[in-house]
């Protein structure tokens, strides 16, 4: 049973055979106690056809053919529903024996591939690459719950200056002596030694002209599969990836794919001649580019100082394909990732979850790939940007060094959280419950917040047990597993033998609370945010919270209600270990 669709197609019959424009219909849940549903469609028909609001009510109300709802009018111009308890009850009763719960999915669903993660090779993982796994993997479980086909890919940054620094650096600190000199012992190189390489080099490129060109000269070799640096260089991916597979583990974030800008490589050279074949290229400063701007964008400033660079209204720079060494940039590894993923998987949409401030980058290869015919016209590509993760100072969340801070660092202060919470209810040794009650304080916090904004990291507030969390969600299925646990009753039987008899105002409110948590996931996926997913399931957990306070559960000597009010209990849990799993967070069996 779909209840909205039932009462949507039933108010489309009442609008045609009245002659109603049914692109009017508006169906919305209300906030109003006297009413589940409400159609607001009334002013604009009565409006739109001169007649008073009352009498296009009734006109809808008389033709309408539907047994689910008690329908009445609501001055100045509102139809309302008021769906029935046993309509209620059946619902509910449905979506416990689904293993789905009777979430739809979407009508034509489609093959994606999400890229998210972005972590660099021979860079430790900072608190800058916490957002883009949480939210790409929410988002990927989100579509493939909906229907879709997703592959997932982290691409890696593995292919830039940055490993031609490191190597540079670690030969200069010797390292590496027994790739280059037959004989010579190597030094065991570990993850520690390369966040000590990489920062170095970086800091040394600025200053030393002769070491910039080392490490310049060095990518170039890398980039040519030049021995002894192409080995160095596999040696340092594999040190990295291991890493970055613990780190992100903890996170519940996992790919399909562990791909970089390595992947594409064989693909650049075929790229950057279609653009060539096409006439589409011109030589920049000794570098190769590609002109993406459109009519409106780089309209030059006029100048007040003819020696003042050109500054320009709208601007979009070009799309580099070469550098005048003849390396390949970002920009062409990107572009030619586009075409590598449209050979192995051709999918409809391919999405990139990064940091909002890389859109002008994106947008630049999307029209590149556009323009060249990589991409199809059919196929979607989606920027998915979002903003800064800040401190309760309001500033990028830092060490009190100032430092950035580590993602292992930031995933441990969290848990450190949770194990403080965890020992004041009496539970200690508890590291794994520690790390998904961390987890699940990371992930609420932050897809509850417009991906886009930015917003502050407050541990304390993340890590409570009460409010707006998602401690207080895996909290809440703690509280129901200790209660079935306490019934002595198992949760095969409830599935089999419970029935559902919503019969008081606070079963309705868990009933109603489910439909608007179903109808969030679609919303979500609309929106491109989970949000609304996480304002459901809090509101839907909240709704629990009511009915277990003022419902004496275990006490109940009627045996009929004791099962329904059990019920009803496993089927919020179930409902809210779909919603968690979304939102790749586990909920525990006790806390």
């Amino acid at each position: 049973m779909n209840i909205s669709k039932t009462l949507y197609d039933a108010l489309k019959k009442s609008f045609e055979e009245n002659e109603f424009d049914s692109n009017d219909i508006t169906l919305t849940f209300s906030n109003r106690p006297e009413a589940d549903y409400q159609c607001n469609s009334v002013f604009a028909i009565a409006k739109k056809m001169h007649l008073n609001p009352e009498e296009v009510a009734n006109k809808i109300i008389e033709k309408l053919e539907q047994d689910i709802a008690e329908v009445s009018f609501a001055r100045p111009g509102f139809i309302n529903f008021k769906l029935k308890n046993e309509v209620l009850s059946a619902y509910l009763n449905e979506a416990l024996a689904d293993e789905r719960m009777c979430l739809n999915t979407l009508e034509k669903p489609i093959k994606v591939v999400m890229d998210y993660g972005g972590a660099n090779v021979a860079k430790e993982l900072h608190i800058g690459h916490l957002r883009s796994p949480l939210i790409g993997e929410s988002l990927a479980r989100l579509y493939r719950i909906l229907g879709n086909e997703v592959i997932t890919d982290t691409h890696l940054g593995d292919w830039g200056l940055q490993m031609g620094l490191t190597i540079a650096q670690l030969q200069d600190d010797g390292y590496v002596d027994g790739y280059f000199e037959e004989g010579k012992p190597n030094k065991e190189i570990t993850l520690d030694t390369l966040n000590e390489a990489y920062p170095k080099a970086s800091k040394r490129k600025n200053v030393d002209d002769a070491f910039r060109v080392k490490a310049e000269t060095y990518t170039k070799y890398i980039q040519d599969h030049k021995e002894p640096y192409w080995s160095i260089y596999e040696k340092i991916r594999n040190i990295s990836i291991d890493r970055i597979k613990i780190n992100y583990g903890k996170l519940n974030c996992f790919f399909d794919y562990w791909y970089g800008e390595s992947t594409s490589a064989p693909y650049v050279e075929k790229v950057v001649k279609m653009f060539v074949d096409k006439g589409l290229t011109r030589e920049h400063e000794g570098a190769l580019v590609v002109d993406v701007a459109r009519e409106g964008e780089n309209i030059p400033i006029e100048k007040k100082n003819p020696d003042d660079p050109q500054l320009y209204k709208n601007p979009m720079p070009p799309v580099y394909l070469k550098k005048s060494n003849g390396a390949d940039v970002y920009d062409t590894t990107d572009i030619a990732t586009i075409y590598q993923r449209n050979i192995d998987f051709y999918p409809d949409k391919i999405m990139y979850i990064v940091d909002k401030r890389q859109g002008s980058h994106f947008e630049r290869c999307f029209r590149a790939v556009k323009t060249v015919g990589i991409s199809p016209e059919t196929q979607e590509l989606q920027f998915v940007g979002f903003g800064t993760l800040n401190g309760t100072d309001g500033k990028p969340f830092k060490t009190r060094s100032g430092d950035t801070i580590k993602l292992e660092d930031i995933i441990g202060l969290i848990t450190d959280s949770a194990k403080t919470k965890l020992k004041e209810n009496g539970i200690e040794n508890a590291d794994k419950l520690a790390l998904d009650i961390g987890v699940s304080a990371m992930k609420f916090g932050d897809l509850s917040n417009d991906p886009l904004k930015d917003y502050v990291f407050d541990i304390d507030k993340f890590a409570s047990f009460e409010g707006k969390t998602g401690p207080y969600i895996g909290y809440t299925g703690a509280r129901i597993n200790s209660l079935i646990k306490k019934a002595g009753a198992k949760i095969s039987d409830i599935e089999k033998n419970g029935e559902i008899n919503v019969a008081d105002e606070n079963q309705r409110e868990i009933a109603i609370a489910f439909l608007k948590l179903q109808e969030s996931y679609m919303t979500s996926y609309k929106n491109t945010s989970l949000a609304p997913l996480c304002n459901s399931v809090y509101d839907f957990a909240s709704s629990f919270a009511k009915f277990y306070n003022d419902t004496r559960i275990l006490t109940e000597k009627d045996e009929a209600k004791k099962n329904s009010y059990l019920a009803i209990s496993y089927f919020v849990l179930k409902a809210i270990k779909q919603a968690s799993s979304v939102l790749a967070f586990e909920i525990p069996e006790k806390m």
